[in-house]
């Protein structure tokens, strides 16, 4: 017999773990089904920046959901301290994208016009000024700064998420989902180890999203390979976030974390020597403190990328109560909380802002 509950979330990831922390908040039934392992999740390899205005995207939908995404942090963070005791570390101390010569100067002082243009908080410095803040960088022709921009620790917030769900009656299970289940036109459940039956499924599994079975068309999620390393920050040097063209650092603890690197190799969440000096030679130009250290750690994860770059949130367009909430790229921990209360008011069937149907699932699908 089919264990039974009102939502069943398929990843436990920042995306899914955020929807089942906001969802079992009004009362609905929840359980999130994950494999628990650590095979190369986005999540897990990421450096948790919140930067919509450094990573800015021509796409007037996605811009608007990545600076919401944002400032939801504001108030999650101290709500998720507040219930749980966990401190997601969120620093909103702003980041800077440098530019080491003339002609990358000029675009980032037209983006900067730009973006005040729509609203939002952004400077110039130009290249005395910005050497007299990162006297460290090297080749410095001047800087975007965007002050509200900021990051947290993934790890710490996927936690506090998971838990902020089972203290409010939600359940997770360690279990690989395999299929959908649905009868007709309507899911019932999904098949992991056992049968378990819900009115409402959403997918929410990264780069596996689309190896699950049963789901009524293929899913246009593939797996692009992103590869950190982690050294000592340097003493003498204040803790900053500097992000270039070719790598960032990102300061956390007594770490520089270092990245990142956008590869095509399958699902294959391995480290490799090449990638591993494509990051080093953009450190050491950039930083020649931070890189002239030696990394004690290294990883890679997995980013689930879709064709246009939006992700894919919102109902399926054929089949009731399967939901999609995966497609982030390299956003996911930016996108989470957003994305968790935009489920939140699609599943009680409140209007949606249209940014929002941008995201949807039938925009891949119009055969």
């Amino acid at each position: 017999m089919a264990t039974s509950y009102d939502v069943i979330v398929v990843g436990g990831g920042v995306v899914g773990a955020a929807a089942a922390r906001e969802l079992s908040r009004e009362g609905r039934r929840v359980v999130v089904l994950d494999p628990g392992d650590e095979r190369g999740q986005a999540w897990r390899a990421a450096a948790g920046m919140l930067a919509p205005q450094i990573e800015a995207t021509d796409n007037e939908a996605l811009h608007e959901l990545s600076v919401a995404g944002r400032d939801r942090y504001a108030e999650l963070a101290p709500e998720l301290l507040a219930d749980t005791g966990i401190d997601v570390g969120l620093w909103r101390e702003g980041i800077a994208q440098v530019a080491t010569e003339p002609a990358q100067a000029e675009v980032l002082r037209a983006r900067v016009a730009q973006q005040r243009q729509q609203g939002q908080v952004s400077d110039w410095l130009d290249a005395d000024e910005a050497r007299s803040r990162w006297p460290w960088v090297r080749d410095l022709a001047g800087a975007l700064w965007a002050p509200m921009d900021g990051a947290l620790d993934p790890k710490a917030l996927v936690h506090a998420l998971l838990t902020d769900a089972r203290n409010n009656g939600a359940s997770t299970i360690n279990v690989e989902v395999s299929a959908v289940v649905r009868t007709g036109d309507r899911v019932t459940g999904v098949i992991a180890d056992d049968e378990y039956s819900a009115d409402d499924v959403i997918i929410a599994a990264g780069a596996w999203s689309g190896r699950i079975g049963g789901l009524p068309r293929p899913l246009s999620v593939e797996p692009v390979r992103g590869q950190m390393a982690a050294m000592p920050w340097p003493a003498e040097v204040p803790r900053a976030i500097l992000y270039a063209d070719d790598c960032y650092v990102v300061a956390r603890g007594d770490e520089a974390l270092v990245g990142s690197t956008m590869e095509y190799a399958g699902f294959d969440a391995s480290v490799s020597d090449e990638g591993q000096q494509r990051i080093w030679a953009g450190i050491r130009k950039l930083c020649p403190p931070i890189g002239a250290a030696r990394a004690h750690r290294t990883w890679a994860g997995l980013r689930p990328v879709t064709p246009d770059g939006l992700p894919i949130v919102g109902p399926a367009p054929d089949v009731a109560g399967l939901w999609y909430a995966t497609g982030h790229g390299r956003n996911g921990v930016l996108l989470a909380g957003i994305t968790a209360l935009l489920l939140q008011q699609m599943l009680r069937g409140d209007a949606v802002h249209e940014h929002v149907l941008a995201m949807s699932p039938s925009r891949l699908w119009k055969w």
